[in-house]
């Protein structure tokens, strides 16, 4: 196991799975750029959640890609999550070792944190003390080719009771977003 300088538990998973992801996301044409539909699916995140934040997260081997954003200002630019969170916007990019999503991504289960501080395997995680994150429910989207591209997820600054229904519902949503995909690659779209 692995610990920070202040004692904090650091288990960013080993994801063997990246380079084959990232071929896939080439192939799909994602995960370098936003796209509006994905902010939109985003937005619809937050609005069933009730959630501050959601996102449509794509993940190669360095780094998180939001490329569906929505934050309580509406803002897609800036420099972090951290200064979203202190209501100056959000930038797209996330360090790999920073957030849930590789978790949710490795193990290709939803992930469902009601207070991340109740896990020691996750309170120890980076954005709880730079950004405040203290809750968080995400799903993996896992495509026709059995590759988990990424998650779609949302966080808040607060914790809370996501409960069965919060799974139910972030599941039956990567499942919309992963058809949305699959439209795209089938130029339904």
């Amino acid at each position: 196991m692995t610990y920070d300088p202040t004692g904090h538990l650091l288990l960013t998973p080993v994801d063997k799975e990246a380079p084959g992801r990232v071929q896939r996301l080439r192939q799909l044409g994602l995960g370098d750029q936003a796209d509006p539909a994905f902010d939109a699916f985003a937005d619809r995140l937050a609005e069933v959640t009730g959630a501050p934040f959601s996102m449509v997260n794509f993940i190669d081997e360095n780094r998180q890609f939001f490329a569906g954003l929505h934050t309580p200002q509406g803002s897609h630019s800036g420099t972090d999550l951290g200064a979203a969170a202190a209501g100056s916007g959000v930038s797209r990019y996330m360090a790999r070792d920073h957030g849930y999503c590789p978790h949710v991504v490795v193990r290709r289960k939803a992930l469902v944190l009601e207070d991340v501080c109740d896990y020691p395997r996750f309170a120890g995680n980076p954005v709880v003390d730079e950004i405040g994150i203290r809750s968080y429910l995400g799903a993996p989207l896992i495509d026709r080719t059995g590759m988990a591209l990424g998650t779609i997820c949302v966080v808040d600054t607060e914790p809370r009771p996501w409960g069965r229904a919060g799974l139910e519902t972030i599941k039956s949503l990567a499942a919309e977003m992963i058809e949305q995909i699959h439209r795209r690659e089938d130029g339904r779209i």
